[in-house]
């Protein structure tokens, strides 16, 4: 009798708790398909609440990807120059500018840099992220506890596979692909 009610005991914590678990899924949309992301709240609550704000406000729309090392990973994010729907567009200067908001304090964690993990950019200064990310093609364990790794490509990664490389050892993009949408996930 005490081992059934401590059985049902855990098997309503674990219901309780999983229902009050909200997953953050995004989707992200390219020339190639939908790409579903999840974001991970609990680990980087700052970058995940910059990084809703930003896609949810349109701001990613027409964003392209600037930089893109093949076995390494696809960056974009860039709110100002890199946005291929502004006035302010300037390809050459993709990759240095940011959003409006202020810099984000680092939130670096155990998150591996695996295939599909999206971490924010940022100079050499950790609290330096704002608005650029990358999202990983292969495993970068020197990024590891370096980086603030934020969220994770569920559905779709497929299609990031399919996003136009760069040239050189700095993979900058020569007429390169660009973010359709990116919004939270109804």
């Amino acid at each position: 009798m005490k081992k059934t009610i401590v059985f049902i005991f855990f098997i309503l914590l674990f219901t309780i708790n999983k229902s009050q678990t909200k997953e953050i899924k995004m989707i992200l949309k390219l020339k190639s398909g939908e790409v579903e992301i999840e974001l991970f709240d609990k680990i980087a609550p700052n970058h995940v609440k910059r990084f809703k704000t930003l896609a949810d406000g349109g701001k990613y729309d027409g964003v392209v990807f600037h930089r893109v090392i093949d076995g390494f990973m696809a960056q974009t994010g860039d709110v100002k120059f890199g946005n291929s729907n502004s006035p302010d567009f300037n390809l050459d200067l993709a990759g240095t500018g940011g959003s409006d908001l202020p810099d984000l304090k680092a939130e670096f964690s155990d998150v591996a840099h695996n295939r599909g993990v999206l971490s924010m950019a940022r100079s050499s200064d950790p609290n330096s992220a704002n608005s650029q990310f990358f999202i990983v093609f292969e495993s970068a364990p020197h990024l590891d506890r370096n980086y603030s790794a934020f969220g994770k490509v569920t559905k779709g990664m497929e299609f990031i596979d399919q996003i136009k490389r760069g040239d050189g050892p700095n993979g900058s993009v020569e007429n390169p692909d660009k973010i359709i949408s990116l919004r939270s996930k109804k």
